[in-house]
């Protein structure tokens, strides 16, 4: 019996939705507590200080920005991972196959940030938090997809992911362009030298993870003092992992991805969510609620990402520049649509890097919940209905 219900729980933990599950239940819960008597007990974990020393080198921050700068530069360590194996031999490897999906994202991050920046165009203020919605939430966009099963083809579940990974790509780029600050030089410089360092590493064939980790610390501590955001080190580590060798799935890049995705999908994600995702209602007021940042997020995510997906892959398509994903209608192409505007843990993030003080988190945090959920309702809602429309002709 207990061999039975084992092999029920690796089979849940398997299935393509369970991240995304895992991700909500952490969501909820941050939100449960933060409105309930233990919410000072919630506050007083995130802000208790925490420090590392290694002789006059000391790295000193709360619980909060431990997960925000330490687990989540893994997070992007595992994005970056993907990005690279889908660039080399996944679904970004030919320009036939990348286009779509690349087009698509890019609709998909510039209609957002302008309907954000269109609603807040009188506060420069505000203005900062521009790139909050052009971001899409992997995990649970496809989990929200695989929830459908054999409902819907799998060449639109290979769409949806390749969409959400050039997405992610492009949160990267705007991130190190538009979110550094207060740049130290001598410690910009060692991080350098750590990329420089990796690229030797990658070049002379070395294939043991060890001393690429080993390297990928240290540029995280540089880059974490630089002023760049610490999450960078992450991405520059993986693009350093090999992808060689006969058979890719062995290569040290997929030993990697095997070896951090666990982890990613089921601790890392949902810490995160449980530390950025607690909203009380007992601040929640009209301006809270409906003021600009919170709407532009909401309608950037909800509206906006429809919009430029949707827009951009019809564009592609009837202009021949992309393929329609085999076997996908028109109706099942705008429910996934839909579905990349659940930004969640993205746009959480970039929400943290736009607005770092405290007076903002909560409208952020609104604004990303309330165009998530209403975006994850709605697409799952048309994807269905197209696919049960399919299945009766």
């Amino acid at each position: 019996m207990k061999k039975t219900d084992s092999g029920g729980l690796m089979a849940l933990l398997h299935h393509e939705a369970a991240g995304g599950v895992i991700l909500l239940a952490a969501a909820l819960l941050a939100l449960v507590i933060s409105n309930s008597p233990l919410a000072w007990a919630y506050e007083t974990l995130l802000d208790t200080p925490a420090s590392i020393r290694v002789g006059e080198l000391a790295i000193d921050k709360p619980v909060l920005l431990w997960i925000n700068d330490g687990l989540m530069a893994i997070f992007f360590f595992h994005i970056g991972l993907e990005v690279k194996r889908e660039l080399l031999v996944g679904s970004l490897s030919t320009l036939r196959r990348a286009l779509l999906p690349m087009i698509a994202a890019a609709g998909g991050m510039a209609v957002p940030a302008l309907v954000y920046a269109f609603i807040n165009r009188s506060d420069p203020a505000a203005l900062q938090g521009w790139a909050i919605p052009a971001a899409t939430d992997i995990a649970f966009a496809v989990g929200v997809l695989a929830l459908l099963g054999s409902r819907v083809p799998s060449s639109l579940k290979i769409f949806l992911l390749a969409l959400a990974i050039a997405d992610d790509l492009g949160a990267i780029v705007i991130i190190a362009m538009f979110y550094a600050h207060d740049l130290a030089p001598l410690a910009l410089g060692l991080a350098l030298v750590g990329g420089a360092v990796l690229i030797v590493l990658n070049r002379t064939g070395v294939k043991t993870l060890a001393p690429y980790v080993l390297v990928g610390l240290f540029m995280w501590a540089c880059v974490l003092k630089s002023g760049v955001h610490a999450t960078l080190a992450g991405v520059a580590l993986a693009f350093a992992i090999p992808l060689t060798g006969k058979d890719p799935s062995t290569s040290p890049l997929a030993r990697a991805e095997a070896a951090v995705a666990p982890w990613v999908h089921f601790a890392i994600a949902p810490l995160f969510a449980f530390a950025n995702a607690g909203v009380s209602v007992q601040g929640l007021n009209v301006s809270s609620a409906l003021g600009g940042i919170p709407l532009g997020i909401a309608a950037g995510l909800f509206f906006g990402k429809q919009i430029g997906i949707f827009a951009s892959a019809w564009a592609a398509v009837k202009l021949r520049v992309g393929e329609m994903p085999e076997g996908a209608t028109w109706m099942q192409i705008y429910g996934t649509a839909v579905l990349g505007g659940i930004g969640f843990t993205m746009s959480l993030f970039i929400g943290t890097l736009a607005f770092p003080d405290a007076t903002h988190a909560l409208p952020v945090r609104v604004g990303v919940l309330a165009g998530s959920i209403a975006s994850g309702l709605l697409g799952y809602s048309v994807l269905r209905w197209a696919s049960d429309q399919r299945a009766l002709k």
